[in-house]
């Protein structure tokens, strides 16, 4: 069979699930497009921002002609805005895109790479895809023990990726305790911190991360445009790294692998603080309406600092199917090891009370 000329370890992939697209569950259930409310895959309910999308229409004259393959200008805004120097960028295909470029650049298969518990799935999908040995460190209350994940490494180990708020459980380590894993870390070791949703969070819960890359040559920081900038659909994601670690990682990038929108819009979003600072107001007011939800019917929930919230409720599967036949998606967690969860994305005011009226009759069954 032609299957057998791959590698055992990359038949063995269970592929990445994404949350169900509003189009798909419309043709499985003959409902009309208009009325399926989608919270599944942390998106911003606020779309794209005003200078993005003059940005994108600016662009659009130019689609003929192949992006700048090295990205001059929004490495330039991101060097601008984060005090980093350009040759410390990565960009991505989303940030997936740079993650999945961590594993390929730094680990074989006599390789092992550490990741927690209910961590983001690609961290092991990455790992097994180049061979490598994935070593999964229990959770505590659902977040990352990293004293555990720390003493999980091995002579062999050349990556740890821990994600700062956790997707999908939400939890966050503390700035004190990172630096403590930093300082402790093998600096033979690599250590991504993810922080996909770092804009949600209260300044005084954030950590100075960029900052620290000045001292640990061995940090990688992972940020995306896809959440608080709106920008899931265009795919801009980016590591930054010290020089030496990021011109590994861009001698394996593929060449164009941002495309023109993505990067005009992804410079306009950077100068968008108001955007950003509204998606914030949204994302807090609809926390607190769905965990007051919760909190009614008695669902235990797990306290979240992204833009969504993982909530417990018994058989998840029947609940999914229940909410899926009236039109709102939500994300089962099954794969993630927590069968009897779901994680719900926070979105505008009318799909967060859509959800939870659909929720209420669920319960009240």
């Amino acid at each position: 069979m032609l299957a057998e000329l791959a590698p055992d370890y990359i038949r063995a992939i269970a592929p990445y699930q994404p949350g169900k697209p509003i189009g798909e569950l419309a043709r499985e259930l003959a409902l009309d497009p208009a009325t399926i409310v989608k919270l599944a895959s942390n998106e911003n309910p606020l779309g794209i921002g005003p200078k993005a999308r003059a940005a994108i229409e600016r662009e659009l004259g130019e689609l003929a002609r192949y992006p700048d393959g090295n990205g001059f200008e929004l490495k330039a805004r991101i060097a601008a805005k984060f005090g980093v120097a350009t040759a410390q960028i990565v960009l991505g295909n989303g940030s997936n895109d740079v993650l999945d470029l961590v594993a390929r650049v730094f680990l074989t298969a006599g390789d092992s790479s550490v990741y927690s518990q209910y961590a983001f799935a690609v961290y092991p999908l990455a790992v097994q895809a180049v061979g490598a040995t994935g070593i999964e460190v229990r959770a505590i209350d659902y977040g990352h023990d990293l004293e555990a994940m720390r003493a999980a490494i091995r002579p062999d180990t050349k990556v740890v990726w821990i994600a700062n708020p956790n997707n999908p459980t939400g939890t966050l380590a503390r700035p004190g305790d990172l630096i403590e894993f930093l300082e402790l870390c093998p600096a033979s070791v690599l250590v991504v911190l993810d922080e996909a949703y770092t804009e949600y969070l209260p300044r005084e819960k954030r950590s100075d991360s960029i900052a620290w890359l000045r001292r640990f040559p061995n940090l990688i920081v992972v940020r995306t445009f896809s959440k608080a900038y709106g920008l899931a659909g265009l795919r801009v994601g980016m590591a930054l790294a010290s020089p030496e670690v990021a011109d590994l990682l861009n001698r394996l990038r593929q060449p164009f692998n941002v495309n023109s929108l993505a990067q005009a819009a992804a410079c306009a979003a950077l100068d968008d603080d108001a955007f950003v600072a509204e998606s914030v107001r949204v994302n807090n007011a609809g926390m607190t309406q769905l965990t007051a939800a919760f909190r009614r019917l008695g669902l235990p929930f797990i306290e979240s600092w992204g833009n969504f919230v993982t909530f417990h409720c018994g058989d998840a599967g029947l609940l999914d199917r229940f909410m899926l036949e009236r039109g709102v998606i939500v994300r089962p967690l099954a794969g993630y090891g927590l069968p009897s969860s779901l994680r719900v994305s926070v979105g505008l005011p009318e799909e967060n009370a859509r959800f939870i009226a659909v929720l209420d009759e669920a319960m009240g069954d």
